[in-house]
């Protein structure tokens, strides 16, 4: 249980205390009515003695009487009326306005209990629970256990008790409650207070003992009169008074009478002098007990307001509501006493208003001092001495009885006795009072004697004579009787001093069921239950206490239910180990049982208690139904915020509720929540529903892009519905990088910001974004709905605040302070920034839903979005899930608003901020509003989507400039900036066709006729192009760009005058390569392009593409070139050496794509260093036709020239009709292959140079590297072919003709070379290297490398003819010519010894041998030719392999450097022949 003020001890004393009622004369009423009182209430502050009573037990020792109490009571008169034994309706009303009085303060400092790991806010409904359970339970207990701080108090119930017990109604069965003395009050005034005296006291003997009024009840026959002079020192003649005071002595004697002199000062000098009023709580504390004592004629004095009074008469009637007794007397009344008027005082939270009137005012402190003197000299010299003079009396009783047998004593009862009912069967004893025992009975003697004894605190004798008459009643069935000996019995026991026996508690609860289940008393069970508790809870039985609290609860009282659940729950917490879940959910019974008593604020206040413990725990049901309370008695209570508050919990959290309960659930909410907007109107309150995912609110700045428009295809840009990529983002930013080098000279500016269109909570949000004046901005904005019933949102809109701000006038200091008062769209409609409003947004049950809210700024400034207003409804039906149902229009609305509160990314890069939890700002959702910037949008006309690997398309772009302000500066970078051209403005190429026609049968090349009279294939024509016409020039700025742009070109568009202004379009042919590799290539472009008005905010804008291209197989060519076996000749374009070019070419194109056949159209070459010669195929092959799977080969001289700065173009065709691949787009397409060959070449050794300088010497020495680059130089042959083809596609019935060109880069001698890049290898995971790796050691030149120095020759005649019959020997003369490839010095040697082994080359040719010298050592210079005499010696004839001289050779300035053996020529057989 609850702690209470009291300890058990002095509850129990203050609960039976000796009764002494008061019977006034009128002019004695009178002089009390002067301070407000009658004169039970003058004397009720003063009726607890202060000091120590005596008196003597019956065995004659002296027995002290400690902390003694009391009670007055003016005698009340009331005709009996059966009564039931259960309390009335008046009586329950008045018990309830007690407990309704006695609130929690509100505000007052919190009181915590530790319960487990709770703590547990008492006083309030704040919240203070801590996980996991029971983690410091040691430390709890042994607090909780020694101090009383951690204990509740329930001032409720103790009220509620004490008004309880005071009400108790005097019964027969027991005589705790009877009057044992009457006070006889007599004005001094009066005219012969001696015969006002007699009148009293004959008035009290008629209503004891005429047995006209069974209220009240009295103790004994012989009841005590005090007789008590009452002298008003204000009026009065004090002589007279103590004259008649004499009197009185001698007539009654000094121990039975008293002077009593009051009110020395005027109620006029009280007002001026403040007086201590120690009424005014025992007044407040006693008024159910005057309140149901009411007669009919109730006087009510003017403080009390009139709901108060209409309500103490309507709830009284003539029945005392806890009358036990039933006998049937003749009814009566005192009208003199009952007219006595009755101070209450009101309920302070029931009426607001206190009591106007004051208690005392004609009192001073000396009559208080002489109040309390005389209730102590009553006490001590009149009722002690009566009580002990009735125990002596009683006692003898007793003893007489000892000693007589059973049955004697039986029949003594029966032959004096005589008013026993007769003999009843079992059935009938056990009704609800079974015997009924005259007044004289011994029994009943004995137990007055307990209960006197009782009283006085005689608690050993009182425990004895109770067991004793406990005895007798249980064996006459007499079940009240002994009900009653058994409760009082156990209370003895408890309060003995020294504790000599254990509290009996199977005592009380056989008291407690014989009441409730056999006498059907319900009030008496009420205060057995009671005074048991207290006493378990005193003994630290919490559990036992709680136990039988619970049993005491039934369906007859609601609010005694309540308030033992309440105690019951309390009981639980304070246990060895506190029961937390108990204590909650019995406070939750208990808050119930309160709601159906009307006791709505002790409700709420069970219903937040319990809600500490459930809350955040998983058991979201028990939460919902708490919550949904809370919100009902909230809003009941009128306390419609913390209504709003609890239904908030219901609705945000994920409940389990049924999808009707959800309903209901909504549509409570949106009742109270309008009750409470339409009372306050200040601002627009925040709304739980629908729940909204802040983090993944989307911006977009612009216009959304329109698809298509006809033939054309626009842009794709940025759009809503593209899902954000971080690896494409990336990518984007380091294009727009790129663009912006290139558009700043090089030099990407300090304050570059990549454009961000649509902004995520992925994307770098830390800087204010750029928004464009007259431009949109797309909100995206994703709602769920938790509950199992749609929602209908309408007139959803952003809500936003605006600071206005000119951008083109500069900004002052005092500018920045800021007069600018921020605009919003709260309250009203601003026409500033134009709302785009949504009118219904349905959201299906649990359904989440994306919402676009559009804002069209007019003006520039800072615009910051703070979130969104819409009204919330729920439909009528929660079946119903149609959005045309006229449901949203029937139920309840409410106007409200959700911020949208994002927010930043969690910094972490400081010392501070790792040791530290901090966010970085998120400002997506704050755009800075900047002057107009041009606007471009770009169609794309006959664009492909599927190629063939190397096909030229032309397509047709159009750039339109879609705002108000000049475009200028207009660029493209892409991905793939081989994939397309817009050609060269230095050719005569026509850039806008007035209308663009059909590709079919129209050639994207330019051709030229071949002259007459010319074999196709016998000779190249040559035409130098530079590199910069293509590559660096007008049409192609930065094309191929240098360092810093990851081989990626940047394109400049050719504009008209550079400019595009608004509203104009043009129109550019673009040609269009396709990949080399076959598949589904994902090309990107970005249109970079700048505003013509410098200045602004934003310094260049930028415009997405993305296309996607399926390549499919078309022709692969393989190229490999060989060293010409001719020595160089004396014409000048043979000097410098030739060799052999093969082209192999094939038709892989699968026959799914229509192509019927390839053409090779003509093979064009560029090198600085190479041109092709001729072809020298035979000539009849004039047309080279490839269909599916057929392959062909193509045969070219190539001879070496001087070198050029510019490229030559030889081309050597096939057909009659040449085309000029030195023009857009043959050489477009040809130089933006090259850079991305430069870059994917291996970095090794002198591979970083460019190609085309690779004409200078190499001076001696400079060693390893020297050395690669010059053995390399030997090998290279840098020759890029380019091969045109032309391809027979029927599509539709109708063929059409498509072109293409191939590119093979020729790099080594003997190396093949192929136009598809072989697939790469997936890549094997590479371990993590925290070192920095080594540079790789320079390499040095391979035995492959090193064997082309040195190129040999024979020269010697086929046939030889010698007479071997003349001479045997025959002598061949022949030379070998030594040619030196490399431009270095070369150290030659000459081995002819060697012989050759492989049994093959012995069985074919035969044996001969080298005459002369064998072994030469020689020196060549560079690109030297030398020349060397040999003579072959044969002995027979037949035919011979010369080649078996062997040529080592390294260069000259390596020494440590081994010779390298040379390949030598095809063998050379020479036939010699017998001449005889």
């Amino acid at each position: 249980m609850a702690q209470c003020v009291q300890s058990v001890q002095e509850f129990i004393q203050d609960s039976f205390v000796p009764m002494v009622a008061v019977l006034c004369s009128e002019d004695a009423e009178k002089v009390t009515r002067k301070n407000n009182l009658n004169f039970s209430e003058l004397l009720r502050p003063f009726c607890r003695l202060t000091s120590e009573g005596h008196m003597r037990d019956p065995s004659n020792q002296l027995q002290v009487v400690k902390n003694l109490r009391i009670s007055v009571n003016n005698v009340v008169t009331r005709p009996s009326v059966p009564s039931s034994g259960v309390p009335g309706h008046a009586h329950r009303r008045l018990l309830s306005e007690v407990v309704l009085t006695c609130q929690p303060a509100e505000g007052g400092v919190a009181n915590v209990i530790t319960a487990g790991d709770y703590d547990l806010n008492i006083s309030d409904r704040s919240l203070k629970a801590s996980v996991p359970w029971y983690s410091d339970w040691r430390d709890t207990l042994t607090e909780l256990s020694t101090s009383k701080h951690y204990t509740a108090t329930t001032p409720w119930f103790e009220a509620y008790r004490e008004s309880f017990l005071q009400s108790m109604p005097a019964s027969d069965h027991e005589f705790l409650n009877h009057y044992l003395a009457c006070l006889l009050v007599v004005s001094s005034s009066e005219a012969v207070p001696v015969e006002k005296f007699l009148k009293l006291s004959q008035e009290q003997h008629r209503i004891q003992h005429s047995g006209e009024y069974t209220n009240p009840k009295w103790f004994i026959p012989n009841t005590l009169k005090y007789y008590v002079l009452l002298h008003d020192m204000s009026q009065g003649d004090e002589q007279r008074a103590d004259s008649v005071y004499e009197d009185m002595k001698q007539r009654y004697g000094a121990q039975g009478c008293y002077l009593l002199k009051v009110n020395s000062r005027t109620a006029a000098a009280g007002a001026d002098e403040q007086i201590p009023d120690p009424w005014s709580q025992y007044l407040h504390k006693s008024s159910l007990q005057s309140q149901v004592q009411l007669g009919p004629r109730l006087s009510v004095p003017n403080g009390i307001t009139n709901s108060l009074a209409t309500l103490l008469v309507n709830s009284l009637d003539n029945t005392h509501p806890l009358q036990l007794d039933t006998p049937s007397d003749t009814p009566g009344s005192l009208d003199a006493l009952r007219a006595v008027a009755v101070e209450t005082k009101p309920p302070p939270l029931t009426t607001g208003v206190a009591a106007a009137t004051s208690h005392g005012a004609c009192l001073t402190l000396n009559d208080h001092d002489r109040i309390r003197l005389f209730i102590q000299e009553f006490t001590f010299r009149g009722l002690l001495p009566h009580i002990e003079k009735n125990i002596r009396q009683l006692n003898d009783q007793l003893v007489s009885r000892k000693g007589l047998s059973r049955s004697l004593f039986s029949a003594t009862k029966k032959w004096f006795g005589g008013g026993k009912v007769p003999e009843k069967s079992i059935a009938e004893l056990k009704n609800t009072s079974g015997l009924l025992y005259p007044p004289e009975a011994p029994e009943l003697q004995i137990r007055k004697m307990a209960d006197l004894c009782f009283l006085v605190q005689l608690y050993d004798l009182a425990y004895s004579c109770y067991h004793t008459a406990k005895k007798d009643f249980l064996s006459d069935q007499a079940m009240l009787y002994a009900a009653g000996a058994l409760e009082m019995a156990a209370v003895s026991a408890f309060l003995q001093v020294g504790a000599p026996r254990p509290y009996p508690a199977h005592y009380m609860d056989t008291a407690i069921q014989t009441y409730r289940d056999v006498s059907k008393n319900m009030v008496l069970a009420e205060r057995c239950a009671l005074l048991s508790a207290e006493v378990l809870k005193s003994q630290a039985k919490y559990s036992d206490a709680a136990t039988l609290l619970i049993k005491m609860t039934s369906e007859d009282s609601d609010l005694r239910s309540a308030l033992l659940l309440e105690q019951a729950a309390h009981c639980f917490i304070n246990m060895r180990n506190p029961m937390v879940r108990k204590f909650a959910f019995h406070m939750i019974l208990a808050g119930h049982r309160f709601s159906k008593a009307g006791q709505k604020r002790h409700a709420l206040r069970c219903y937040c208690q319990a809600m500490q413990v459930y809350k955040g725990k998983g058991w979201s049901l028990a939460e919902d139904h708490i919550n949904f309370t809370i919100g009902r008695q909230s809003f009941t209570l009128r306390q419609p915020e913390n209504a709003v508050t609890a239904f908030r919990h219901i609705l945000t959290n994920d409940s389990q509720q049924t999808s009707t309960q959800q309903g209901a659930f909504l549509r409570e909410y949106l009742y109270v929540y309008k009750n409470v907007t339409g009372a306050c109107e200040v601002a627009l309150p925040q709304l739980p529903l629908p729940c909204i995912n802040s983090s993944a609110t989307r911006v977009y700045f612009g216009h959304e892009r329109r698809l298509a428009e006809g033939e054309k295809q626009a842009a794709t840009h940025v759009s809503l519905d593209q899902e954000f990529d971080r690896d494409l983002a990336a990518m984007w930013q380091d294009l727009e990088e790129q663009v912006v080098a290139a558009a700043k000279r090089g030099v990407v500016p300090a304050t570059f910001q990549s454009t961000q269109c649509c902004l995520n909570s992925q994307t770098d949000n830390l800087r204010f974004p750029l928004a464009v004046v007259e431009e949109p901005i797309i909100v995206e904005v994703v709602f769920r709905n938790p509950l199992k019933v749609p929602l209908v949102l309408s007139d959803l809109s952003l809500l936003w605040k605006f600071t206005l701000k000119d951008f083109n006038r500069p900004q002052t200091q005092e500018d920045s302070v800021g007069d600018a008062v921020p605009i919003s769209n709260e309250k009203e409609a601003n026409d500033v920034i134009a709302t785009e409003v949504i009118s219904e947004f349905y959201l299906s049950p649990e359904e989440t839903k994306l919402a676009r809210l559009k804002l069209l700024p007019h003006q520039t400034g800072q615009l910051n979005i703070l979130g969104l207003v819409y009204n919330l409804a729920s439909t009528s039906s929660t079946g119903d899930t149609t959005i045309n149902s006229p449901s949203a229009a029937e139920g309840t609305s409410v106007r409200g608003r959700q911020d949208l509160e994002i927010q930043g990314p969690r910094l972490n890069q400081t010392k501070e901020e790792k040791t530290s939890v901090s966010h970085g700002p998120d400002r997506r959702l704050d755009p800075t509003i900047t002057p107009p910037m041009p606007l471009l949008e770009v169609f794309f006309l006959q664009f492909p989507t599927a190629l063939l690997c190397g096909e030229i398309r032309k397509a047709y772009v159009e750039f339109c400039n879609m705002s108000r302000v000049t475009l200028c500066g207009l660029r493209v970078a892409s991905t793939h900036p081989d994939f397309f051209t817009f050609g060269s403005s230095s050719l005569a190429t026509p850039l806008t066709p007035l209308s663009p026609t059909s590709f079919e049968n129209c050639s994207a090349y330019k051709t030229l006729a071949t002259p007459p009279g010319a074999t196709p294939g016998s000779v190249a024509a040559v035409t130098l192009v530079s590199e910069g016409d293509f590559g660096s020039g007008t049409g192609l700025r930065g094309g191929v760009s240098g360092a810093g742009t990851g081989g990626k070109g940047i394109t400049e568009i050719p504009l008209g005058e550079g400019t595009l202004k608004p509203g104009e379009s043009t129109q550019l042919p673009m040609w269009l390569r396709g990949p080399d590799q076959e598949g589904v290539h994902e090309i990107h472009f970005l249109f970079y392009y700048e505003s013509a008005e410098k200045g602004g905010k934003i310094s260049h804008r930028v415009l997405r593409h993305t296309v996607f291209i399926c390549a499919s197989r078309s022709l692969s060519v393989r190229a490999t070139a060989c060293r010409s076996n001719t020595l160089p000749e004396e014409e000048e374009e043979e000097r410098n050496g030739s060799m052999l070019v093969f082209v192999d070419v094939e038709n892989i194109n699968s026959s799914e794509a229509g192509v019927r056949e390839f053409h090779i159209a003509q093979v064009s070459s560029s090198s600085k260093q190479w041109r092709l010669h001729k072809c020298i195929n035979p000539a009849e092959d004039k047309d080279c036709k490839l269909t599916s799977r057929e392959r062909g080969k193509l045969c070219f001289r190539a001879t070496r020239c001087k070198p050029l700065q510019a490229f030559p173009f030889s081309k050597s065709g096939v057909s009659s009709l040449q085309i000029i691949t030195s023009t857009t787009p043959c050489a477009d397409f040809f130089f933006r292959r090259c850079q991305p060959l430069e870059s994917l070449r291996p970095p090794v050794a002198m591979e970083t140079q460019g190609r085309h300088s690779r004409s200078q010497g190499v001076g001696h020495g400079g060693g390893d590297k020297d050395i690669a680059g010059v053995v390399r130089k030997c090998n290279e042959v840098d020759l890029d072919i380019i091969i045109l083809w032309k391809a027979f596609v029927v599509e539709d019935n109708k063929q059409v003709i498509l072109e293409g060109q191939l590119h093979v880069a020729l790099q080594t001698i003997d190396k093949e070379a192929c136009s598809l890049t072989p697939k790469e290898e997936a890549q094997e995971m590479v371990l993590l290297k925290f070192k920095p790796e080594l540079p790789p050691p320079m390499t040095r030149p391979s035995m492959e490398q090193l064997s082309h120095l040195i190129k040999t020759n024979l020269q010697y005649p086929e046939s030889y003819s010698h007479p071997f019959n003349q001479k045997s020997l025959c002598m061949v003369p022949v030379t070998l010519t030594l040619s030196n490839c490399s431009l270095a010095q070369v150290d030659v040697i000459i081995d002819l010894r060697h012989k050759t082994t492989s049994p093959e080359s012995l069985e074919v040719h035969g044996s001969f041998t080298w005459l002369g010298q064998t072994q030469f050592k020689m020196q060549l210079g560079a690109q030297e030719v030398m020349r060397v005499q040999l003579r072959a010696c044969f002995l027979h004839a037949g035919v011979y392999n010369l080649g078996t001289p062997r040529v080592f050779a390294k260069l000259a300035d390596q020494g440590a450097m081994c010779e390298t053996s040379q390949q030598t020529a095809t063998p050379a057989l020479i036939i010699i022949i017998n001449s005889t």
